[in-house]
Order: structure tokens, then sequence, then C-alpha cells
């Protein structure tokens, strides 16, 4: 009986981590193993018996490692249709050896150019040419060719390996996309970065070139309206505390404007060192407030606008216990957001079966740039994360804040960040009174947070005003004032400064500039 033909495993990889317990168990399982310089090296000081490429190409490595995998004894190996006579008879004939298993990761690019010191030729070197090549070849022809790119796959393919003798169609047909995705990926990172070089060397934030890729988390019921199709999709840099990253604790499944909203109140609510809350409806915050605990913040953001605070997005910047819990289910909420839940919260937001409950681990991470798409096109930003301390705030008038009013004028400048434009805020003792929201015209948005306020059974007397864009003339901060506030904080840069200012002083009001506005569109 004719011997069956040794199954070749082909293992060359960047990042090693799991290399030697996988080809060790690929060997027990009768693999030949395949590989390249350093894993090579690394396999053989296990203990394991490694081909070296050279030996199957007849040709040593050459050019500083730049060639060693590109020949028609790999190619031909990974590319051949194991169903089609012919392709198996030009193996046979050119004594060529099926691969039938490939591991690789490409040179650390991405890592490379991370780095503060890293130069051009230092990219240039990292740039992977026979990794990317053998991962299509492999790719391609899934048919025959289980193809790896993550370390966290191995555990899957050797259980089929160990349980049924192969790897299953449907395994090598996700490894196979998702090698073409790291491709694509890697291929994308090179062009974004060489093409933020300038002529005179100096790098853009803003590629010529921009290549993203996302990964899918869910496909939504619908869009933003029911005629709408949407899925959600995560960065694939996606960093600790980004809502991309969050577990549903229970609930429903999330809808488009869940996660809208619900990435609106994190975003504001973690900018916070103090416990907060957070409450948003239709991607602005209704409520915003400080406290003792979580409960005295939640009770006393709620308060801010009950009517508004119906069916909103509640985030917290605190893990949350039993008495928070108990106070948020007193009415309806979407969607409760903490860094945490203790056993009685839990069974508390568990009555509530349809409240989505989600848990994010804090962070500071935030997205490289904001994406907005236009028809035909895409804008790109940095993202407005720009702090404000005490010392940076400019006086402009006769009238000095006192360090409680200066704490509010902080903390009204955070809301108003979050808040859609024109945006102004009122606040009082760590807590909002009155937000306006959206509106054509500042004056209408102080109307309307004086509005809001007085349904609320609210006082703007003394209370401390945020505008996210300076006044164009005096009347805005003439109905700020007229509301109850006793001091201003805005960005200042209007051509009616004086004349603003002016007024300021005329009603004995305090305002400070910040020298920075926060558009909302």
């Amino acid at each position: 009986m004719e011997r069956a033909a040794q199954r070749t495993a082909l293992i060359s990889l960047s990042d090693k981590a799991g290399a030697v317990d996988f080809a060790r168990a690929l060997s027990q399982l009768g693999f030949r193993l395949l590989s390249t310089g350093g894993t090579a090296k690394l396999l053989a000081e296990a203990g394991l018996d490694v081909t070296e490429v050279a030996q199957v190409t007849g040709f040593p490595e050459m050019l500083d490692g730049r060639v060693k995998t590109l020949h028609p004894n790999i190619h031909g190996a990974l590319l051949a249709r194991r169903d089609d006579p012919a392709h198996m008879a030009t193996l046979a004939q050119h004594q060529i050896a099926p691969i039938e298993i490939v591991a690789i990761n490409l040179y650390p690019f991405a890592a490379t150019i991370a780095r503060p010191d890293s130069t051009l030729h230092d990219a240039i070197e990292n740039i992977d040419i026979g990794g990317p090549a053998m991962l299509r070849s492999a790719a391609k022809n899934h048919a025959a060719v289980t193809v790896l790119v993550d370390p966290r796959d191995y555990g899957r393919v050797l259980g089929e390996l160990q349980d049924a003798g192969h790897v299953s169609d449907a395994t090598r047909f996700e490894l196979a996309t998702k090698a073409f995705a790291h491709t694509a990926a890697y291929d994308g990172a090179i062009s974004g970065y060489l093409s933020s070089i300038a002529p005179d060397g100096t790098r853009s934030a803003f590629p010529r070139i921009l290549t993203r890729q996302w990964y899918q988390l869910q496909d939504m019921r619908y869009g933003e309206n029911p005629h709408q199709q949407a899925a959600f999709y995560r960065d694939a840099r996606v960093g600790a505390g980004l809502l991309a990253g969050y577990a549903q604790v229970q609930g429903k499944e999330l809808s488009f404007n869940n996660v809208v909203d619900a990435d609106a109140a994190w975003e504001c609510v973690r900018t916070f060192t103090v416990p907060a809350c957070v409450i948003v409806k239709h991607a602005n915050p209704c409520g915003v407030a400080t406290g003792r605990g979580t409960e005295q913040a939640y009770r006393r953001a709620f308060a801010t606008d009950p009517t508004s605070a119906f069916g909103g997005i509640i985030a917290f910047n605190r893990a949350i216990d039993g008495a928070t819990a108990q106070a948020v289910i007193e009415k309806f909420a979407e969607v409760v957001i903490a860094p945490g839940f203790d056993a009685a919260a839990l069974a508390a937001l568990a009555t509530k079966t349809n409240l989505r409950v989600l848990e994010l681990a804090p962070g500071d991470a935030t997205n490289d740039l904001d994406l907005k798409r236009v028809g035909g096109g895409l804008l790109a930003q940095t993202p407005d994360v720009a702090a404000l301390s005490r010392s940076e705030l400019k006086v402009v008038t006769r009238a000095a804040p006192s360090a409680e009013q200066l704490e509010d004028l902080l903390f009204a400048w955070k809301v108003v960040r979050f808040v859609k434009s024109n945006a102004i805020v009122f606040v009082k003792e760590g807590a909002t009174l009155g937000v306006g929201a959206g509106q054509m015209s500042r004056i209408d948005s102080a109307r309307i947070a004086g509005i809001k306020a007085g349904e609320a059974g609210l006082s703007l007397t003394g209370s401390c005003a945020a505008s996210d864009a300076f006044f164009p003339f005096r009347d805005g901060l003439d109905a700020i004032v007229a509301a109850g506030a006793r001091c201003v904080i805005q960005p200042g840069g209007s051509l009616r400064d004086a004349e603003v200012i002016a007024a300021a002083d005329e009603q004995g009001v305090a305002m400070v500039l910040t020298g920075m506005r926060h558009f909302r569109h």
C-alpha cells in the first residue's frame, strides 16, 4: 500500500506568542514543520524538527531576508487545487509537497511607525513582502489550506485537527476572510503612513489616502428610522474606555439611536473625576450632576429635566449600588451605563427585563479622528478633547467669580462641550439647572434653557452659565442675565467682545473667557 504523504505546516511569525506550543502540537499530529529565520531558530531551540524554507526552495535567504519565500516551491504548494488532477500532477512532477497549514503574521509596521523616533527608513524596512503574498495565496486556496494570522486561533484549529483529523470548511473560510482583512489593514497602514509624509519629511495627521477598517459588532433592527438599515462596527484599534468596548449585561438589543445616545452620555460622564451622572436624550445631555455618590448624582441630574429624562440614556462614571439602581428603575429608561454593578444593583435592574444595561471599563482612550460623511466625501478632524484648567481662565469683568463659582463655571464648560450648538447651559453647585441646545439663535437656546428650568421648578437665580461659542452681540448675554445667571463662561473672540464685556459690567456680572469654543453640529 502506498504510504500517505506527510502533511506540511508553514510557520513564519513576527509575533511568536504561542508558536512553540502550536508547532509542537502540530508535530505530534504528524505535520512536517516548515519555517524561516528567527521562527525556525526558535522552534529548533525548543527541540522540534524543523525544515528551513531554503531547503525547499533550493535558494538561501538573500538581500537581508527580503527574499526567502517568493518561490514556486512555496506558492505552488499553497495555490495548487487539490481537486484538480492537472494541478496535483504538476506538483508531483516538480516534487512539491502541498502545504496544508500556514501560520504567519507580518513585520510590525504599525508598531514601528508608532515609535516617536521612527524614521522613513525604519518604516520601509518593516514593510513585509513575502508574508502578505503567502497569506493571500493560502487564503485564496482556503478550500484546502488553513491560514492563521492570529495566535488566538491556534487552539481552535488544533481542537478540530485533534477531534476530526482536519479543519472544517467553515473554519477555513472564516480564517481566510480574516487573513484578507489582515493584509488589507496592513496595506492600508502603509499607504496611510507614506501618504502622510510631506516632501520635507514632516508627517501630517491627515494622510492623502485615508484607509480604515472596522469590524461588525452587530446588525441593527433598523437605523435612525425604521425604513433605514443599519449595523454597528468597532474600530480595529478601539482603546479602553470607548463605547465600542461595551459588554451588555442585560436587556433588549441596542438600537441605532441607543448607540448614538449612549456614546454621548458616556463621553460626557467620563470627563468627571468625582461621582457623576449624565442623562442624554436625542444626543444632548438633559441632566448632568455630581454628588457624594452615584445615587445623589443621579437624583440631581434627573431633577434638571424630568420630562426629557423619560426614556433617556443614563451613564455613571462609578460602579453603581442597589440604592442607585432602585432610583433608576423608578422611572422609564432605555439604557444604563456604568463601569460596574454590585449584586444588589443587578438584582434591581433585572426587574426591568427590557432595560439595556451596559458595562464599560474606564479608560482615557480617544478616537484618533472624528469622521463625518457628506455627499460623496468625508470630513476628518482631531477630536474635541481639549481640557481647561482654572489657571487658563481669563477674568475680563470688574466682578470676579468666587472660588465656588469658578468650580461651577468649569463644570458648565465640561457639559456645554457635549450639547449641540448653539448651546447654553445653566448650573449651580455641580448640577445642571437648564440646558438649551441646537438652536439657530443663541438667544433662543438661552430662553429654552430658562423655560426648561422653570418647568422643572428650578430657579436660575445666582446660577452660572456657559456658552459654547462667543456672543456676537450683547443680547445673548442679556438673556442669560435676565434668566438669573451671575457669572458666565464663554470663549470670547467676537468683534464685539468689548460691548459684551461692558454689558456684563453694567449688570454686575462676572465673565471669564476660555479662548476656545466647543461647536458641536
